[in-house]
């Protein structure tokens, strides 16, 4: 199977190796997960991590993103790996929910802080321009349908607080909302959500809620692990606090994320066959 090599490729071979390997990416950040690959091939899994977006010959942002680019980190792990599983944060747990409906190579998502719809856009397109809104992503040339910003809603904070946008765009585009709900019925694999509920990019905990309650109508393996008083960011123990990525409110607090980490660790473990 023919492979090439990512941008900013970083593969984490753990020293008594399973069968299983794992996909980490970063949020919109856009980081090499260096750290959390590093953290998870301990475990016994191999790690891979790469620039997924903002790089030479890449899409300079988040707007209509091919899923299938994600195809070829799957074939470089499968030449070496029984098993692969996703690990992404906020935007790439996003897509990582919607490409898994679509190859059933997928045996396991961890999705921090995760989105239960389709958004629009987070960066610039191929051409440049922020807007008109488009599609986050597309699979095979196709825009996957996406709940609007509403351009009229201001943030006046500082740093902004996103989260109210939001949630006002769930409430002021019903239609959407149901045309964009990210169809993890379709995901045959074990799903382990991981979200604060004082969140405040956007309300990933009550996303974390509708993932679960769409898989249980059919009947599909979820986990759900929250934190009262964690935000945006899950940190697994370990690991060192992230650093990057555009000035804004995250909500939670250092002591707070961390022990949500801590809640989700076994379940992430256990999904990589390492616990």
């Amino acid at each position: 199977m023919a492979t090439t090599e990512l941008p900013g490729q970083y593969l984490a071979t753990p020293a008594s190796p399973g069968g299983t390997g794992v996909l980490v990416l970063s949020g919109s950040s856009g980081r090499v997960e260096v750290a959390r690959a590093d953290l998870l091939a301990a475990q016994g899994v191999h790690a891979l991590t790469y620039q997924w977006f903002g790089g030479a010959g890449q899409p300079p942002g988040i707007c209509e993103y091919p899923l299938e680019l994600f195809e070829p980190a799957l074939d470089l792990l499968a030449t070496t790996c029984d098993r692969v599983v996703l690990v992404g944060v906020s935007k790439s747990a996003e897509a990582f929910l919607l490409y898994a409906a679509h190859d059933p190579r997928v045996d396991g998502v961890v999705a921090l802080a995760p989105g239960h719809v389709a958004w629009a856009n987070v960066g610039p397109g191929t051409d440049g321009q922020i807007r008109p809104q488009r599609s986050s992503w597309t699979w095979r040339g196709v825009p996957v349908p996406f709940v609007p910003y509403d351009d009229d809603f201001t943030v006046d904070t500082d740093p902004p607080e996103f989260r109210p946008v939001y949630e006002h765009s769930l409430r002021a585009y019903p239609d959407a909302v149901q045309a964009a709900r990210i169809p993890v019925e379709q995901v045959f694999a074990e799903v382990v959500v991981v979200a604060g509920e004082d969140d405040r990019l956007w309300p990933a905990a009550d996303s974390a809620r509708e993932i679960e309650a769409r898989r249980a109508a059919y009947g599909l393996p979820t986990t759900v692990v929250t934190h009262p008083q964690a935000g945006h960011r899950v940190i697994l123990p370990g690991e060192p606090v992230a650093t990057g990525g555009m000035q804004m409110a995250r909500g939670g607090t250092e002591a707070a994320d961390r022990e949500l980490g801590e809640r989700a660790w076994p379940h992430v473990l256990r999904l990589l066959g390492a616990g």
